[in-house]
C-alpha cells in the first residue's frame, strides 16, 4: 500500500491540478451565483426591491470576483499544457511561441479561445447588468463557459457515437455541479443579512426552498451523468479497486455523499424550521451548514482536477 501511495504521488502534477481545481470552483461559482439569482432572488424576492438590490449587487461582485479567478487561472492552464506538450519549462513555452502553437493547432488551444471570447462577452453583460437582456445574456455566456469544459478532458477524446454520449452527459454533470456549488455561495450570501428590516423570514424561507428544488435536480443529474461516465471512463467494479483513478473517483464520491448528507439536513431539518419558529439561530445553522458543503465541493473540484491528469481506470483494465 505505502508503494502504491508513494507511486501515485509521483504520478501527480501538482501545479496542474490545483490550476485546474481553481478554474473548475470559479467557473462553476460564476454560473451556479447567475442561476440563484435567475431561479431563486428574482421569484423570491419579487416585490421586495430594497432586499433583491443588495442580494443582487452582492451576486454580481461574486461573479466578478469568479471571473477574474476563472480567467487567471485559465491562462496559468495554457502556460502548463504548452509545457506539457512541448517538453519545455515554462519560461521557455512562452519565449518559444509553444503557447500560440498550443492555441492554433490543439483542441485545447481551439477550445481556449471559445471559452476566452465566452468570458469576454460575460465581462460586457455584467458590466451591462441593469438591464434585463444583459442578465440573461450572462446566464447562458456562463453555462456555456462551464460547459465547454468537457471538451478540454477525457470526454473530448471519446471516439465515434459514444463520444457524443459522453460529451453531453460530461457538459451536463458539470453544470448541474456549477449549479449546486455556485448556488451555494449565493445562498451564503442571502443568509448572511439577517436583519428582519431588510429581509424578512418568509423571503429567506421561500430562496431556501426554491434553491432546495434547484439542489435536488441538480443532485439528480450529476448522479446520472456520473454513472454513464463512470460506465464510459472506469468500466468495472474491478477497475475501481485497481488504478489510482478508480481510488481518486471513489474519494470524490464519498465526499459528494457527505454533501448529500448535509443538503439532507437543511431540507428535511432545518428548513421546516426555518418556516415554524424564524430565528437567527436556524439561519446561522442553514449558512454554516451551506458554507460546509462549499468547502467540501471545493474538495470534489481538487479530485475533478486529478483525475483530468490521470488515465482512465478502463485503460487498463480489460
Amino acid at each position: 500500500m505505502e508503494r502504491w501511495m508513494s507511486g501515485f504521488a509521483a504520478e501527480i502534477n501538482g501545479p496542474m491540478v490545483a490550476v485546474r481545481a481553481v478554474h473548475f470552483a470559479a467557473t462553476a461559482v460564476i454560473a451556479g451565483a447567475l442561476m440563484f439569482r435567475a431561479v431563486v432572488v428574482d421569484s423570491a424576492m419579487r416585490g421586495e426591491d430594497k432586499a433583491r438590490l443588495i442580494v443582487c449587487n452582492q451576486i454580481r461582485r461574486l461573479a466578478w470576483i469568479a471571473l477574474a479567478l476563472s480567467v487567471v487561472s485559465a491562462a496559468l492552464w495554457l502556460l502548463l499544457q504548452s509545457s506539457a506538450m512541448s517538453g519545455q519549462t515554462y519560461l521557455e513555452a512562452m519565449a518559444s511561441g509553444a503557447l500560440f502553437t498550443v492555441l492554433d493547432n490543439t483542441q485545447f488551444g481551439w477550445v481556449f479561445e471559445v471559452r476566452l471570447a465566452l468570458a469576454i462577452a460575460l465581462a460586457i453583460c455584467l458590466v451591462l447588468d441593469r438591464r434585463p437582456w444583459p442578465r440573461w445574456l450572462a446566464l447562458g455566456a456562463a453555462q456555456c463557459l462551464v460547459a465547454a469544459i468537457a471538451w478540454t478532458g477525457h470526454a473530448a477524446s471519446t471516439p465515434f457515437k459514444l463520444g457524443y454520449l459522453h460529451l453531453t452527459a460530461d457538459a451536463l454533470h458539470l453544470c448541474a455541479a456549477a449549479a449546486w456549488t455556485g448556488g451555494l455561495a449565493a445562498l451564503v450570501l442571502l443568509l448572511t443579512d439577517v436583519n428582519p428590516a431588510r429581509m424578512s423570514s418568509s423571503i429567506r424561507l421561500d430562496a431556501v426552498r426554491r434553491f432546495s428544488a434547484l439542489g435536488m435536480v441538480g443532485v439528480a443529474t450529476l448522479l446520472v451523468s456520473g454513472i454513464i461516465n463512470a460506465w464510459i471512463l472506469v468500466g468495472s467494479f474491478r477497475a475501481l479497486f485497481k488504478t489510482d483513478y478508480g481510488w481518486v473517483l471513489m474519494a470524490k464520491l464519498a465526499i459528494f455523499a457527505v454533501m448529500v448528507a448535509f443538503a439532507a439536513v437543511n431540507r428535511f431539518w432545518l428548513m421546516p424550521r426555518l418556516g415554524a419558529q424564524p430565528d437567527a439561530a436556524v439561519v446561522r445553522n442553514l449558512r454554516r451548514n451551506s458554507m460546509i458543503e462549499f468547502a467540501l465541493a471545493s474538495a470534489v473540484f481538487a479530485a475533478v482536477g486529478m483525475l483530468g491528469t490521470q488515465h482512465p481506470a478502463a485503460h487498463f483494465i480489460n
